[in-house]
């Protein structure tokens, strides 16, 4: 059984996550700049929840994160 997760932590995660499928997303040249965008965005909104240590934003940020693919 694995151990229960905190808000922080799954964001950190969810974060270092996108950041490595941004880099996949640069690699692919013009055809990944639109989803690169999009993940840019949620990083940056993250880390602006982080900062501000506003918990709805990083909520928000969270699941936002989670959805990339």
């Amino acid at each position: 059984m694995s151990q229960p997760e905190n808000l922080m932590s799954g964001l950190l995660r969810e974060i270092n996550r996108n950041r490595e499928l941004l880099h996949m997303y640069e690699e692919i040249g013009p055809a990944g700049v639109f989803g690169a965008m999009f993940i840019k965005r949620n990083i940056n909104d993250a880390e602006k929840a982080i900062a501000e240590n506003d918990v709805v934003a990083m909520v928000r940020a969270f699941k936002e994160l989670q959805e990339s693919k």
